[in-house]
C-alpha cells in the first residue's frame, strides 16, 4: 500500500481523528478569540462565528476577483503594486519634474491607464509596472518642446496609446510615429524567438487595434515597418524634429548606440529622450551604450532616471 492509499484507509482515519479534532478545536478557539465581544459577554455567540466565517469566504472571493484583474493568474504578469516601490517611483518622478504633487497624480493616473489598456487591448505593455508608470507619468511633466512623438520599438503599441492619452491629459495634441519590424514575436539579441506570453501575435494589426483605444490621435498615428538602423526606415520618418523620442528597440550595446546617434539628428531643441531598461541587469548593453555616448560630443544632457528608464534633454 502506498502512502496516499494508507492515509485514505479507514484505520488511518480512526487514528488521525483525534488529531484532526484537536486542530479543529484550536482553530475554533482562535476564531472565537478574534471576534470582538461586547463588554460583559464571555465569548462570541454561534452567530458571531458564522458571521466571521462568511466574512472569510467573502475575502477569498474578493481576492480571486482581484487576482483576475491585477495578478498573474489573470494577466501572466502581475500588476499589483507595493507601497515601497510606489513611493520610491513617485520620489524619482518628482526629482525629474520638480513637482511632487504632480508626480503622485501622474503616476496614479498612469497606473489606472495601464490596467485599463491591458484589460481592453491586444497583448500587453512590455516591462514592469513601476517602469511603465514612471515613463507615462514623467514624460508630460518634462514639458517637451513640441507634440511630435517617436517610439522606436513598440511591441503591441499599447505604451504609445497610453502616452498619447497622458499627453492629452496635460492639454497637449500628440502626433505619434512608431518604428518597429513587426516580426510576429518580440525580437531581442540573445533571446529565443518564441510566442508572446499573452498568445497574441506581434503584428501591425494588433498595434492599430490598441492605438484605436487612444481615440483620434492614436488612430492617426504614423506606423513605419522596419528596423531603426535601416536607412530607408530612417529616411521615411526623419522629416521632423521630435519633442519626445522613446528608445526601446534593440537592447544590445551596438543597437542602442545606433539609436542614440539617430536621436541626436532628429530630436527637436529641448526634446526629451527616454531610454528604456537603463540599469536593468538583464540588459547591461543599454547602460554601457548611454554612458559611452554621453562621454562624446553629444547634444544630450542626462536628467536622471525613474525606475528603469533614463531621461535625457537635447540642447
Amino acid at each position: 500500500m502506498n502512502s496516499s492509499s494508507l492515509l485514505r484507509s479507514s484505520v488511518s482515519r480512526r487514528l488521525l481523528r483525534p488529531v484532526a479534532d484537536l486542530i479543529d478545536r484550536r482553530i475554533e478557539r482562535q476564531v472565537r478569540s478574534a471576534v470582538p465581544r461586547p463588554a460583559g459577554q464571555a465569548s462570541p455567540t454561534a452567530a458571531d462565528v458564522e458571521r466571521l466565517k462568511r466574512d472569510v469566504e467573502q475575502l477569498r472571493s474578493d481576492r480571486l476577483t482581484f487576482e483576475l484583474l491585477l495578478g498573474p493568474r489573470g494577466r501572466g504578469i502581475s500588476r499589483r503594486v507595493a507601497e515601497e516601490p510606489l513611493e520610491s517611483l513617485c520620489a524619482e518622478v518628482a526629482a525629474l519634474a520638480g513637482d511632487p504633487d504632480a508626480a503622485v497624480r501622474n503616476v496614479a493616473a498612469a497606473f489606472r491607464l495601464l490596467v485599463a489598456l491591458e484589460s481592453l487591448g491586444v497583448g500587453r505593455v512590455a516591462g514592469g509596472t513601476m517602469n511603465i508608470c514612471g515613463k507615462l507619468g514623467t514624460i508630460p511633466l518634462l514639458d517637451p518642446p513640441n507634440d511630435e512623438i517617436l517610439e522606436i520599438g513598440t511591441l503591441y503599441g499599447m505604451f504609445s496609446a497610453g502616452l498619447v492619452r497622458m499627453m492629452e491629459r496635460d492639454g497637449r495634441s500628440p502626433a505619434l510615429t512608431i518604428v518597429d519590424p513587426f516580426a510576429g514575436v518580440q525580437l531581442q539579441p540573445g533571446t529565443d524567438r518564441r510566442p508572446d506570453p499573452t498568445g497574441a501575435p506581434v503584428d501591425e494589426r494588433a498595434v492599430r487595434t490598441n492605438l484605436g483605444l487612444a481615440g483620434p490621435a492614436g488612430a492617426a498615428a504614423r506606423v513605419q515597418r522596419g528596423f531603426s538602423e535601416d536607412p530607408g526606415t530612417r529616411a521615411a520618418v526623419s522629416d521632423r524634429g521630435y519633442g519626445v523620442i522613446v528608445v526601446d528597440g534593440d537592447h544590445s550595446a551596438e543597437g542602442v548606440a545606433q539609436d542614440l546617434r539617430w536621436a541626436e539628428e532628429i530630436a527637436a531643441p529641448g526634446g526629451v529622450v527616454v531610454l528604456d531598461d537603463y540599469g536593468d541587469p538583464s540588459w547591461p548593453g543599454i547602460k554601457e551604450a548611454l554612458d559611452a555616448h554621453l562621454k562624446g560630443d553629444s547634444r544630450f544632457t542626462y536628467l536622471g532616471k525613474a525606475a528603469r528608464s533614463a531621461y535625457l534633454r537635447a540642447a
